[in-house]
């Protein structure tokens, strides 16, 4: 048999298991306006968290988006929400001072808390659930690094997280490939496709036009905002937000040259039989671990699949290609699935940050939310509100992730050069449990 006909299902479809549930819109025949207060550009959960903002502020919002709205990663993401803070405390200090380590910290809780209390106060039905997560450390090293972390208590870390030991791991997690981990029991999962639905049903109810399929191709500044050339004609805009994260490209390159964008890639297996997803997932959490190159996963909301994501080849790669990759190191955690099959395998672009930081900020009526590391489902809507209410004139602090320098580095134009090499050099320390 081919590596096809073991991998994958006969019903396999290379597409986000999100999909089946929420279609993807194949709309394209609304035209944009030719003038609007806000022009929001990306109708993903940046964008359409910051329309919401504008468009019940009373000001003539459009957004528009070169797919599907929400074809891009905001469907294609594990549905995970964390609090979206990759360095620790420590590194935050060092880089920043404790004050401001401590306000990132707590900007990281506050987009957990956002995503929270507007899935429950629109009534968004996307399977939202606070189920904690499980940060494997895949070294006893990792291990004591995760305890003196949760240990230390420090001022914008009150995730009430503790530590699980490998001898009691099984009561978290059916395997024996790490050595314990730490349990954060405050960060929860979703469905990205019902969320990302309910969320554009909101900005539209809000009084938002959203057009999709009408690409952004230039932005030229002029006497009274801004003039942005889409295949559908111009549109006048008095402040335009740019909310495009990992698919950013020539539109803006000074943004370009700040984001690093990498495919992500996830499968979703075929249906596994409840008595064996109870034995490898009884709690139902999130799943994560402390490797470089981060596998994350989860039972799907009905527990009948599981969702394994990662990055696991070193150049970007078709996802029927990822597909028996990421099903091997899934097999490898997991012994019991190895003659489960794939039932769905697809990709998406985040977008890193040099910092490993998100970004927000403005620049003469231009606005941007993006960089958000991987870990976009909270951050990205709750930084596409605040920059929203700031673009509405309803606030002037973007807050922490507005009050750093976005760097860049020199000759860096957008396309990472260095991805393949960075791979590898991460695929080894994890390797090698550095």
């Amino acid at each position: 048999m081919s590596l096809r006909e073991t991998t994958f299902s006969p019903d396999f479809k290379p597409q986000p298991y999100w999909w089946d549930a929420s279609p993807q819109e194949a709309s394209g025949e609304t035209d944009p306006p030719r003038k609007t207060d806000i022009l929001v550009i990306g109708a993903g959960y940046t964008g359409l968290h910051a329309a919401i903002e504008t468009a019940r502020a009373g000001l003539h919002t459009t957004v528009i988006d070169a797919e599907a709205a929400g074809w891009g990663c905001s469907t294609r993401n594990g549905g995970q929400v964390s609090t979206s803070v990759k360095p620790s405390f420590g590194a935050l200090r060092k880089r920043y001072g404790e004050n401001l380590a401590i306000a990132i910290l707590r900007e990281g809780q506050a987009s957990l808390d956002h995503v929270t209390d507007f899935i429950r106060t629109e009534e968004i039905d996307c399977d939202f659930s606070v189920v904690g997560r499980f940060h494997g450390a895949h070294t006893a090293r990792h291990y004591d690094i995760l305890a003196r972390e949760c240990e230390s208590r420090h001022p914008g870390f009150e995730t009430g997280a503790y530590m699980v030991p490998r001898s009691e791991q099984r009561l978290e997690l059916g395997t024996e490939a790490y050595y314990g981990g730490a349990v954060f029991p405050r960060h929860a999962s979703v469905d990205p496709g019902k969320y990302h639905a309910g969320l554009l049903r909101v900005a539209r109810e809000a009084g938002a036009g959203v057009v999709s399929h009408c690409a952004a191709t230039d932005i030229t500044r002029t006497a009274t905002g801004f003039e942005v050339t889409t295949p559908a004609g111009r549109i006048r805009a008095g402040k335009v937000i740019l909310a495009t994260n990992g698919y950013t490209g020539n539109l803006a390159p000074w943004h370009r040259r700040r984001v690093i964008p990498i495919g992500s890639y996830v499968i979703a297996t075929e249906e596994i039989p409840a008595a064996l997803m109870d034995r490898l997932f009884p709690t139902n959490r999130i799943l994560s671990d402390t490797r470089k190159l981060v596998y994350y996963y989860r039972p799907s909301p009905d527990r009948k699949r599981v969702l394994f994501g990662g990055r696991v080849s070193l150049a970007e790669t078709d996802p029927k290609k990822s597909g028996p990759k990421l099903h091997a190191e899934l097999v490898r955690l997991f012994p019991e699935l190895s003659d489960t099959r794939l039932s769905h395998s697809w990709a998406g672009t985040v977008a890193f940050s040099f910092d490993t930081l998100a970004h927000c900020g403005e620049d003469r009526g231009l606005y941007h939310a993006m960089g958000y590391c991987g870990s976009g489902v909270g951050m990205a809507g709750y930084l596409g509100a605040r920059i929203g209410r700031c673009a509405a004139g309803l606030d002037t602090d973007p807050g922490a992730f507005g009050k750093r320098r976005y760097q860049t580095r020199p000759f860096y134009t957008g396309s990472p050069w260095f991805l393949a090499p960075s791979v590898a050099f991460f695929r080894l320390r994890d390797r090698l449990g550095i």
